[in-house]
């Protein structure tokens, strides 16, 4: 893009194949000098509400906010120089990174997340992106599948 800020942004949700997507693109970031948007979606559980709810409710949001702090923790010495903003929204994942990707240079997400099927090559919400977004996405793949290394893409 030209004149603008480049951005890429990642999809964090806790699991070590979106850590690998944050490391990932936090040293893609410092090759280009682009910023990072590292997004973490939460949303209501379908039905919730419609039960009752102990004194001790839970709080989704509260946890996406953790989820997200903690996996910067995690990759904060990885370059002090890279600017990394925490994002977090209420929706569905693959709506939330799309349309935090909107005008972004790149989408990295992991292969697979905290949900689906552990027999999948590629999660839901990446392929989502992979068929919807309007700029590049790159989706890592992770070790536990047996075609790449975790923070590496897979040759392919």
């Amino acid at each position: 893009m030209t004149g603008q800020e480049q951005r890429i942004v990642v999809g964090v949700d806790g699991s070590d194949s979106s850590k690998a997507a944050l490391r990932w693109a936090i040293r893609q970031a410092k090759l280009t000098g682009a910023s990072v948007d590292a997004v973490t979606a939460w949303r209501y559980p379908s039905g919730y509400g419609w039960a009752a709810v102990s004194d001790g409710a839970i709080d989704f949001e509260g946890d996406a906010k953790k989820t997200l702090a903690e996996a910067l923790a995690e990759v904060s010495g990885l370059d002090p120089d890279v600017a990394v903003r925490p994002l977090v929204s209420e929706g569905h994942a693959a709506d939330v990174l799309l349309h935090a990707a909107a005008g972004a240079d790149l989408l990295v997400v992991g292969s697979r997340g905290h949900g689906g099927f552990a027999s999948a090559l590629v999660g839901s919400v990446s392929l989502y992106c992979v068929l919807h977004a309007h700029c590049p996405v790159l989706v890592l793949r992770d070790a536990r599948d047996g075609t790449g290394t975790p923070g590496r893409p897979a040759a392919r």
